[in-house]
């Protein structure tokens, strides 16, 4: 088995530089977001949508972390479900829940790893470019 880099720092590096763009509110997310990978994946999946409709710039920042692991599972060869729905189509909220409760428990634990290690370096990141509040 050859070693594969999957770039977790600069892909981390690129979110928050994003997020900051955005809104350098959103920033604070990095630290929420490495607290929940505990939770386990869906509840990681769900928090974009509970921010959906009051915090967009927050709720963002969320899902392109989310699509970004996706990506990087993909290409780890572990499929990960990534449907896109709205949190007022609750039918599609639990069938996309389903498919993370469904997936095989080593791929759960290789990814929460994965995704423990990419919020790692989201807080690292923060940590760097957050600064002080422009006035």
């Amino acid at each position: 088995m050859a070693w594969k880099e999957y770039n977790l720092d600069r892909i981390a590096q690129k979110l928050v530089l994003a997020a900051k763009l955005r809104d350098r509110d959103s920033l604070n997310q990095s630290f929420k977001m490495r607290e929940s990978v505990s939770y386990g994946l869906e509840r990681f999946w769900g928090e974009h949508l509970r921010l959906q409709s009051k915090e967009t710039n927050k709720a963002q920042y969320w899902k392109e972390t989310w699509d970004k692991l996706v990506e990087t599972m993909a290409e780890a060869g572990i499929p990960i479900p990534n449907d896109t729905v709205q949190i007022n189509d609750t039918e599609s909220v639990q069938a996309m829940a389903e498919k993370l409760w469904e997936l095989k428990l080593e791929d759960q634990r290789i990814t929460l790893a994965v995704l423990t290690q990419l919020c790692d370096c989201l807080v690292w990141w923060t940590q760097r470019y957050k600064g002080t509040k422009e006035r």
